[in-house]
């Protein structure tokens, strides 16, 4: 692959609705559609609004929107420094296997050392076991001593 095939940037208010497309495409491939309930407005609040706190890194391949990916700041106590945190990877089905999954991965840990962040983590579900290889693959290891607990809305 040349660099001139696969761009990495970040994204920009007009990405929005196809950060959106990008978003319910994973939640279909998890089986998880019918929990995206964000709005163009909602994450353009969120990306690019006052209180901003995400950002997003667009894959583009030849010229193709080819995925995405999603993330914030968290932090360690342990380590006493800044995190990032990937909430989304995303590499639409087409564009798979053409290194562009491990090009956004990097492009993360880049923006990791140069914020002098501890940390860039990330959850997979157990059954994508393509996902879990490509991870293990790059050194990553599994937390499975770890139990992620959630709250959503409804219930706070």
């Amino acid at each position: 692959m040349t660099n001139e095939e696969l761009k990495i940037r970040k994204a920009e208010k007009s990405d929005i609705p196809n950060i959106l497309k990008l978003i319910k495409e994973l939640a279909e491939y998890e089986k998880l559609l019918h929990e995206v309930v964000t709005t163009e407005k909602n994450l353009e609040e969120v990306i690019f609004g006052e209180k901003k706190f995400v950002e997003v890194l667009i894959a583009e391949f030849n010229g193709e929107l080819a995925g995405q990916t999603i993330f914030f700041h968290n932090f360690s106590t342990f380590v006493g420094k800044p995190g990032l945190y990937i909430e989304d990877l995303y590499v639409r089905p087409q564009f798979r296997g053409k290194g562009i999954g491990k090009a956004l991965l990097n492009e993360v840990i880049k923006l990791a050392k140069e914020r002098n962040c501890g940390r860039v983590e990330w959850v997979v579900l157990d059954w994508n076991q393509p996902a879990i290889d490509f991870y293990k693959s790059i050194g990553a290891k599994a937390m499975d001593e770890w139990t992620i607990f959630r709250l959503t809305e409804n219930k706070f």
